[in-house]
């Protein structure tokens, strides 16, 4: 992208847009000046874009093409033309035969402004109703129904009434452009939310509304409209911002030089950052390697030099002097350096003093030095490289290479800048820090080992010297020296080396037993013995580092995919905690804890070790991490005296409670080790918010439940227990005022009807209590040997009244087998069945009862030729409160008997499912209960009835 000046022929001069279409911006720009060029260039193009291009840049180029393009007209002020700027650009747009369109603009009064609309389709604005007063708004449905090619959207940050689909206008624009349509808005740079409290300091005002910064990487195209102090306060003098008395107190306030130059900077900085983002994006996009020299980037070196301190504040100070980003890079040659050495110690702390001063601190793993360090400035557009002299001898630098050498001669365009620094480290390290670099230690181990291996070597060349004639013994010497380097490393196999080389010389060279060599070409054979020694030893080391990073990486991914995986699996919080716990103290060999917030505060949740409380350092320390959502205690800026390092676990939502660390070494966190406690954290976070959701949702859902059942059981009881009780109140109200009138027919029935109505009454009590029965554990079951044609008589002539009018049919064989069941709650489900068909089957139909036994199973089937059940309510019909609807009208019930029979039959082993007849209209329920076991007791006869 570019930055480039503009002229137009009225309003304000000065315009700088910013467009992905030319230079750094267009792709087909680039393409068509690539294929402009020589043949010979374009090869050296492609040779210098080895890489592939990034798949995140184009992911965001994908779907980029999916929605509309965006152009923002950018201003440091009011009045400075913006919405002067969109309608000419958009009256160009019109001209050229473009279907622009006027969604809402704000002219403010300003006759040059109000002068652009007429002539241009607008959509009429939306009124909406808001206490009392009429607004209008950008009608946002009926732009997507006119789709037009180019919508105009004045005023980005405006918040929308109270009523629209959006709170913020620019939602309605995001929405516009996912619609496929393009869209050109005004902002002023005040309104960005990361400025807002910069815009407040400058002109003490706070502007209320705001817009993500977001936006800006939304924007494919920025115009700043740009105007001096002066001309703008010259435009409020005139009146052509505001009215007279308005542009005065503006004047004395808001549009003071100071704050309109100090807003200018702004604006001009906002789009310059966006113009390095967008370019960054295009070279990943391209695989074009860097720099690219349209802004600085500064990266410096660190290590385990004591001068890495200060040529961190040496690239602080360069990157601050031309407002560049900067990072800090580390390169780790081999596996991670052991915890708690001096070497661990300086370049954690040398680090992490980078990251306190704006940097970003990155640790990568690699051979060989100055390659990585050149790959990683390229990949990130990096233009400064800031590196210390080399302290080694020249013979060692010649010997094993210069870092600082190989970056000058390889960084092509980046500039390497060469810091001498002092000796000593000026970085404040712990006092046991430095007591360990006062006495190093020193490991013999490996020296030891090479020795012994070497003489194991000598020996076995000796014997084979004597038994048989091999033409080259100091292949034996060879494999004691790559033995040494997988073993012990570089130092220990370069002291197997020279070893080597002397017991070579001094047993098997002539004169024998003697350091003396009176051969020239046995002079040269072991000179080259040597030279081939030390290098196998060399690439050996650095094989066995590689390999052991690779092997220290690879637990690690394993560790933290077994991590994501067990965390999946899990659903309660306190098992979730303690994997959490465990996981990170054995990863990071430390102590944790885990604390959450409870009624308003911060509660121990998890330890491990088991943990009871925290001490007031500790907790002061997680409290104001939680509170800030940034690290405190030990190490952290904030509180650095406590014990522990605690840092709060994050989601999208925000901070779900804090993590708290402690180990003993000096320095708490290597940067490996806070990138995997990051990891751990992350995920850990994502699966305490997955609980904490679910815990929500199962208690939303609960309570929508209980709030389903109560309306529905208000429902019922307001029908089905104030009208039997109207006709009980009726009938007995009327036998107490006219009894005397009526006749003894006209008594009995209105007796029969009160003792009907309270039967009903009674009935709907006690389902009621049957269903209290089974929401709290269930019915007692007393299971026992019954005769099926016993309960289907008693359950029929309970039903009596209720089926007048119906034909009841019982089927059921002589030689049935007894069941096991509790006769009392088998009794109700079948008079349960016999009122529900009674319900919903017209007088004169035939209500049948068959029974079956399949496969060790009674079946039993209660069928009626009512009109069924339609089949969406097959699979609800047994829910609480549920009525089906019979012809026009609702049958009389509660809808808790087919419920509590699903309940009672399923407290007796057995099942019951509904169906409809297939051989005509009706409905069949279907019973399953197990056959009586043998022996079984038989229910014993009260001695009347026998």
């Amino acid at each position: 992208m570019v930055l480039a000046n503009a002229g137009r022929s009225q309003g304000p001069p000065g315009i700088f847009r910013l467009e992905e279409g030319t230079a750094f911006g267009m792709a087909d720009a680039a393409d068509e000046e690539r294929e402009n060029r020589q043949p010979e260039t374009r090869q050296a193009e492609s040779r210098q874009a080895d890489g592939r291009p990034s798949p995140e840049a184009l992911l965001i180029e994908a779907a980029k093409e999916k929605r509309g393009h965006f152009k923002l007209f950018l201003g440091a002020a009011p009045g400075v033309g913006k919405t002067f700027e969109m309608l000419s650009v958009g009256r160009a747009r019109k001209a050229e035969g473009i279907d622009v369109v006027i969604g809402v603009v704000e002219t403010h009064g300003r006759g040059e402004t109000a002068a652009l609309v007429p002539g241009m389709e607008a959509i009429p604005l939306k009124r909406i109703a808001y206490k009392g007063h009429v607004l209008t708004e950008m009608d946002l449905d009926a732009i997507l129904k006119r789709r037009p090619r180019l919508v105009l959207v004045d005023e980005l940050a405006h918040t929308n009434a109270e009523g629209s689909r959006h709170p913020k206008r620019y939602l309605d624009v995001q929405e516009l452009l996912a619609a496929g349509i393009d869209v050109m808005s005004t902002l002023n740079i005040q309104h960005l939310e990361s400025l807002n409290d910069i815009v407040a300091k400058i002109t003490r005002i706070r502007v209320r509304e705001t817009v993500p910064d977001a936006i800006l990487d939304l924007a494919d195209e920025i115009e700043v409209i740009d105007l001096t102090p002066e001309a703008l306060m010259q435009r409020l003098r005139e009146g052509k911002v505001y009215v007279r008395d308005q542009a005065q107190r503006a004047l004395k306030h808001y549009f003071s030089a100071g704050n309109l130059t100090a807003l200018r900077e702004l604006a001009l900085r906002a789009t310059a950052q966006r113009v390095d983002e967008q370019m960054l994006r295009y070279m990943h996009r391209h695989a074009i390697e860097g720099p690219w020299p349209a802004s600085d980037r500064v990266l410096v070196c660190v290590s385990d030099d004591p001068r890495s301190a200060e040529l961190v504040r040496y690239a602080q100070r360069m990157a601050d002097r031309w407002k560049a980003k900067w990072l800090a890079l580390h390169v780790e040659r081999q596996s991670p350096t052991v915890a708690g050495s001096f070497s661990y110690e300086m370049v954690v702390e040398t680090l992490r003093m980078a990251e306190r001063l704006g940097a970003e601190a990155v640790t990568i793993s690699g051979q060989n030095v100055a390659e990585e360090v050149l790959n990683f400035a390229r990949v990130n557009n990096v233009s400064h490289i800031v590196v210390g002299s080399s302290r080694h001898p020249r013979w060692q630098q010649w010997l094993r290479g210069s870092v600082v050498h190989a970056l000058v001669r390889k960084a092509g365009s980046i500039s390497v800048h060469l810091i001498a620094g002092e000796a000593e480290s000026t970085l404040p390290l712990p006092m046991e820090v430095a007591a360990r670099r006062a006495k190093p230690r020193r490991n013999l181990t490996g020296y030891v080992g090479s020795t012994v291996l070497v003489a194991l070597a000598t020996g076995l060349s000796v014997m084979a010297d004597q038994a048989m004639l091999l033409p080259n013994l100091s292949l034996v010497f060879i494999t004691a020296v790559l033995l040494s380097a997988l073993r012990w490393g570089l130092g220990a196999s370069v002291w197997a080396a020279v070893l080597s080389a002397a017991a070579y010389n001094f047993f098997f060279l002539p004169p024998f037993y003697s350091f003396t060599i009176s051969d020239p070409a046995n002079f040269v054979s072991l000179l080259f013995f040597l030279i081939v020694a030390l290098i196998v030893s060399n690439l050996a080391a650095q094989a066995q580092r590689h390999a052991a990073g690779m092997a220290e990486r690879n637990r690690v991914t394993s560790a933290l995919y077994a991590f994501s995986r067990k965390l999946a699996a899990m659903g309660g919080l306190d098992e979730l905690l303690w994997a959490i716990t465990y996981q990170i103290a054995s990863m990071l060999k430390c102590e944790v804890v885990i604390l959450l917030p409870e009624h308003g505060t911060l509660a121990l949740r998890g330890a491990y070790p088991p943990e009871d409380q925290l001490d007031a350092a500790d907790m002061a320390a997680a409290s104001w991490s939680w509170t800030s959502n940034r690290a405190a205690g030990r190490g952290a800026d904030t509180l650095p005296g406590g014990k522990r390092l605690f840092r709060p676990l994050q989601t999208g939502r925000g901070a779900v409670g804090v993590v708290g660390i402690y180990r003993e070494q000096p320095a708490l966190l290597s940067p490996d080790e806070r990138r995997l406690l990051d990891a751990l954290m992350d995920q850990a976070a994502v699966a305490i918010e997955r609980v904490r959701l679910a815990e929500d949702v199962d208690r939303v859902k609960l309570q929508a439940e209980t709030e389903r059942l109560r309306n529905a059981l208000l429902t019922s009881v307001s029908h089905d227990l104030r009208t039997p009780l109207a006709t009980i109140i009726g009938a007995l109200t009327s036998l107490k005022s006219f009894g005397r009138g009526y006749d003894p027919a006209t008594c009995e029935e209105l007796v029969q009807a009160g003792l009907d109505e309270a039967e009903r009454l009674n009935r709907f009590v006690g389902n009621l209590l049957d269903m209290t029965r089974l929401e709290f554990g269930g019915p007692k079951v007393k299971r026992q040997a019954l005769d099926l044609a016993d309960i289907v008589t008693s359950a029929v002539g309970r039903a009596g009244r209720l089926l007048d009018g119906h034909r009841v049919v019982h089927s059921l064989p002589a030689d049935l087998p007894l069941i096991e069941a509790d006769p009392v709650l088998l009794e109700q489900v079948l008079f349960n069945l016999l009122d529900n068909a009674a319900k919903y089957t017209p007088i004169g139909t035939m209500i049948s009862i068959a029974a079956y036994v399949v496969d060790d199973r009674m079946v039993i089937d209660v069928t009626d030729e009512g009109a069924g059940i339609p089949m969406e309510a097959l699979e609800t019909v047994f829910d609480k409160f549920t009525r089906l609807q019979a012809g026009d009208r609702r049958a009389a019930g509660t809808g808790l008997g087919l419920p509590i029979c699903r309940g009672f039959v399923e407290a007796m082993g057995g099942s019951i499912v509904a169906a409809n007849r297939e051989d005509r209209p009706g409905a069949i329920f279907t019973i399953r209960l197990p056959l009586a076991r043998a022996p079984f007791p038989m229910p014993t006869l009260p001695a009347a009835v026998a």
